[in-house]
């Protein structure tokens, strides 16, 4: 179900134009509405990421000084003043274009990376864990046999310290994807993985929710995800287990 504060209300939380009584209401109903807090984890990451770029230049004093020649007016001036407007719209719509392509992928994988983190939390409910139970892979990958339309990669990776404990099917992204857990410690690691050739091979990325952490990448025509309140670094080095 989709949250109407998620289009009416983050958009002026972010810009700082409610006053007092809703920004604090917001705030506690960002706690509980996932969809909310992907919204606004988005549009704080675009602002970060639009600061970062310093896509501005501050203007030299000859070129204030030469604007300042030209105000009387004059042909030539009033030709000058024609160009100014026709670059901003030039700069405005790079900017967005900039913005929309930086965003985009990002917003989609924060969806779905909270779809993630919600499977997750539901697996560790008692009998959620696993569909199949076993340490073996010529166990558990036979298993996802005829139950999908693709087969998942299986591995134990029980001497780097991240044991195969099972595996089971899950929902995510509007279709059926494999789970396989992991152990690390007493952490369980949930890897979720699909078919999907929305993104080029090589694009990742990561991020935290309701304290449990996530990772995703894209390998050949697959998309993969692992959620778990074990440390990101732990997340990082089975992703490097997986696909070295």
């Amino acid at each position: 179900m989709s949250c109407e504060l998620s289009r009416t209300t983050v958009h002026g939380y972010i810009d700082g134009e409610l006053d007092a009584v809703r920004a604090g209401e917001f705030e506690r109903h960002v706690e509980g509405c996932t969809e909310c807090r992907a919204s606004l984890d988005q549009l704080e990451s675009l602002h970060r990421r639009i600061e970062r770029s310093q896509l501005y230049e501050t203007a030299s004093i000859g070129l204030r000084q030469r604007v300042r020649t030209n105000l009387p007016g004059g042909e030539g001036a009033r030709r000058r003043w024609y160009v100014i407007p026709v670059f901003a719209a030039a700069i405005i719509a790079a900017v967005f274009w900039l913005a929309v392509s930086l965003v985009e992928p990002h917003t989609h994988s924060a969806q779905i990376a909270a779809e993630l983190v919600d499977a997750h939390i539901r697996s560790l409910q008692p009998g959620h864990l696993t569909d199949v139970e076993s340490t073996d892979q010529h166990t558990v990958k036979p298993w996802f046999d005829g139950k999908l339309d693709f087969i998942p990669p299986v591995a134990d990776y029980s001497e780097q310290g991240f044991p195969l404990v099972g595996g089971r099917l899950d929902a995510a992204d509007g279709r059926t994807v494999a789970a396989l857990v992991y152990g690390r410690r007493k952490h369980l690691i949930s890897l979720f993985a699909w078919p999907d050739k929305s993104a080029s091979t090589g694009f990742s990325s990561s991020g935290s929710s309701r304290g449990y952490n996530w990772l995703m990448w894209h390998s050949g025509d697959m998309r993969f995800s692992l959620v778990s309140d074990t440390s990101a670094s732990d997340l990082e080095q089975l992703r490097e287990l997986i696909h070295p």
